[in-house]
């Protein structure tokens, strides 16, 4: 029991399962909205198996993509996949078993869920690659993202509607800022190993600038959700916090002191999904 508990762990640390914390809160609001306001208990289940299993693969992928870059880069030559903790059999492996829980999740839901699970998980593996040949692979990254909300309103709905997507154009700003800061860290690297990154092409001070606009364009677009959806106005006071703590992550960091990114990228970040979780169901409720 031990070493299996121990085998789970290693998976968990490769694929960080805590930061299913960023996308998973998003896909609650829009299932949320989808549904009027109460809990869709029928596919809530399957929305969350949904959710696990894309980012499960999408994160195992990576690990096996960037396996040689990662044990030469002194920041990420820690991770499982190149110390040897796990095997790239195994991974492969676990990616293929998070695939099928998407796809399965997918089915159990509505044939347009099913039927558009395999573009889901293209963009989501798909994302991998891009650093090595766009400088816009932070906005791929927020793209993967958002694809929960869409998906979750589908889930619901079984057709698209402008609230999810309009909110789906706010975690995919807000993602390719918060990616934007984090890759500040490895510029020398990047640009050694001719890999593509906003940092690595405009240096760490212009790409933190364009991070902050990014954060912006995030804030203005959940505001925009207002006007969508009957909601209560202590929502604006919920984008509100949202935009005071994404002014206190980019106060974190700088150009000369990227120290703290870990701060801003994890915790912050952590705390601007689940707030903006909470302050849209009570807007919701207190709306209804």
């Amino acid at each position: 029991m031990r070493a299996v508990v121990s085998r789970a762990l290693a998976y968990g640390r490769m694929i960080r399962f805590s930061h299913s914390v960023f996308a998973l809160p998003f896909a609650l609001v829009s299932a949320a909205l989808a549904a009027g306001g109460r809990v869709p208990w029928r596919e809530l289940p399957w929305i969350v198996v949904a959710m696990v299993g894309a980012r499960s693969a999408a994160m195992g992928f990576n690990r096996l993509a960037d396996q040689a870059l990662d044990a030469r880069n002194p920041r990420t030559s820690g991770r499982e996949l190149p110390r040897g903790l796990v095997s790239r059999r195994e991974v492969w492996l676990f990616v293929a078993a998070s695939a099928l829980a998407l796809v399965g999740a997918a089915a159990m839901l509505n044939p347009l869920c099913l039927a558009l699970s395999p573009v889901a998980l293209l963009v989501v593996l798909g994302y991998s690659y891009t650093k090595r040949f766009t400088s816009l692979s932070h906005l791929a990254l927020g793209l993967a993202l958002a694809i929960a909300p869409v998906g979750a309103w589908l889930a619901v709905r079984g057709r698209f509607g402008l609230p999810p997507l309009v909110l789906a154009l706010g975690v995919l700003f807000w993602v390719a800022g918060f990616d934007t800061i984090y890759a500040c860290q490895d510029v020398e690297f990047d640009r050694r190993e001719a890999l593509f990154s906003l940092p690595a092409r405009l240096g760490a001070g212009p790409a933190l600038a364009v991070a902050r606009g990014l954060h912006v364009a995030s804030v203005v677009l959940l505001a925009t959700l207002y006007v969508l959806v009957p909601l209560h106005p202590v929502y604006l006071v919920g984008v509100a916090a949202v935009a005071a703590l994404l002014v206190y992550e980019h106060s974190l960091v700088s150009a000369d002191d990227l120290s703290r990114v870990d701060a801003a990228f994890f915790a912050v970040n952590g705390w601007i999904s689940i707030g903006y979780l909470a302050f849209t169901l009570l807007a919701l409720r207190l709306a209804g």
